[in-house]
Formats: C-alpha cells, sequence, structure tokens
C-alpha cells in the first residue's frame, strides 16, 4: 500500500445493522449488540495501524428519532452500556473522542457520557475519532449559519462557514465508506464531502471488521484525486 495515499480522515456510514440480525434469523435489535466496544476496537486500532488520523464513525442521525422508542431506547443504552470500555480503551491507545451533532435533545446521560470522553482525551493528538450522535448534513449547516449570525457576522463566505460547522478544525473526510450495498450519504456530511472519494459495499457493518477496512483503504490508495483540476 502506498504509504503517501492513506486517506488523512475516514468516515464511515455503518449501514445493515438490521439486516444482518435478520438475515442471521435474530431480532433486528441484535445487529446492534453485535457491534460492541471489542468491534470497535478492533476497527480504530486497525483504522490507526494504517496511519489515518481521524475517523468518523455515524451512529445516530437526526432522522433516526423517527424510529420506535424501543428501538431508540435500545441504541442509546447500547451505546451506554459500552462507554466505560471506549472511555478505558481510549485512555489506553491514546484516542482522542469528540462529538459531532446536536447535544440538546440526547439523553442526559449521553450527554453526560460524551462530555466525559471528550474531556477525558482532550490532550491527545494522534488519533481522533468523531461520534456523530444526532447528527445530519442539513442541520448542521443549518446550525453552523446560526451561530454565525449570533456572533454578528456581516458576511458568510465559505472559509468562514467552515468555522461554525462541527467539524470545525477537523480535515474534511478524505473516504467515505457506506456498508451494506446502500449507495448514498444519507445527508452525511454534505458540506465537507465535496471531494471526498466513496466506497460502498455489501458487506453488513457488523460483519465489516479490519480486513474489509484495510481493503477499502487500498482501493482509495490506488485512486488519482485531482480535486477539480484536469
Amino acid at each position: 500500500m502506498n504509504n503517501s495515499k492513506i486517506p488523512l480522515h475516514i468516515t464511515i456510514i455503518p449501514d445493515g445493522n438490521r439486516r444482518w440480525a435478520i438475515s442471521k434469523g435474530l431480532d433486528k435489535l441484535e445487529g446492534y449488540s453485535k457491534v460492541d466496544y471489542a468491534y470497535l476496537e478492533s476497527l480504530l486500532l486497525e483504522a490507526k495501524k494504517l496511519g489515518t488520523k481521524y475517523i468518523s464513525l455515524w451512529i445516530f442521525s437526526t432522522e433516526n428519532w423517527k424510529r420506535s422508542k424501543i428501538e431508540i431506547n435500545f441504541l442509546f443504552n447500547h451505546f451506554l452500556k459500552n462507554v466505560g470500555k471506549l472511555l478505558d480503551g481510549s485512555l489506553r491507545n491514546k484516542i482522542r473522542i469528540k462529538h459531532l451533532g446536536r447535544k440538546d435533545r440526547l439523553p442526559k446521560k449521553v450527554i453526560e457520557s460524551l462530555d466525559l470522553l471528550e474531556s477525558k482525551t482532550k490532550s491527545f493528538d494522534e488519533f481522533t475519532v468523531l461520534l456523530c450522535l444526532d447528527y445530519g448534513g442539513r442541520d448542521e449547516i443549518v446550525r453552523a449559519l446560526n451561530k454565525a449570525l449570533k456572533s454578528g457576522i456581516s458576511e458568510i463566505e465559505e472559509e468562514n462557514l467552515s468555522n461554525y460547522l462541527d467539524s470545525a478544525g477537523i480535515p474534511d473526510p478524505d473516504l467515505i465508506i457506506r456498508t451494506s450495498g446502500e449507495k448514498r450519504l444519507s445527508g452525511f456530511m454534505p458540506y465537507q464531502s465535496v471531494y471526498s472519494e466513496f466506497y460502498f459495499t455489501d458487506v453488513h457493518f457488523p460483519d465489516f471488521g479490519p480486513q474489509q477496512l484495510r481493503e477499502a483503504v487500498e482501493e482509495f490508495s490506488s485512486r488519482k484525486r485531482r480535486f477539480g483540476s484536469s
């Protein structure tokens, strides 16, 4: 693999948890249970070993509030059950955790856990994990514009709008991976992804492990990126 062409920022849209469970004859929520901290750590450490510096995981979108209360509560409880291990692993592996998305609608315990993860790992600068909870691309842009207006800015330009996004200070994603066969972004980082490379795989997320991540990065490294030039 060409180390000079490793994506600095990888984002993953982890699709297919429910389809994976149904294909195994399990309750659809079991697909989320499969994605525990041990599974997540294997992906994060592989990304770190490959040389990337940022990895984003879209855990809960602004659209996911439309799902049943049972499923929503299950997702948040599953996150909370894994927070302790996530914090321990992040401290052990020197991983910075940063939240992208809204905090005003999340359960109090989830907000407190995100604040704890961010505060305890803020000094690490070699590898950053962006947890996207209650995140939607259009929502992010609207909130960014409102922040800019409230700050008293008289004119919004491309350069200064970026400073008000949730991802301010974070490089735009080089590689966006979506699992489970869907070939769309569903509103994920529309502003930041203008020059991102896309990688779509039929593999459901619970089966998308370190080897699959490496294959995606290898495929990315073979591409020629022009960024609008000829």
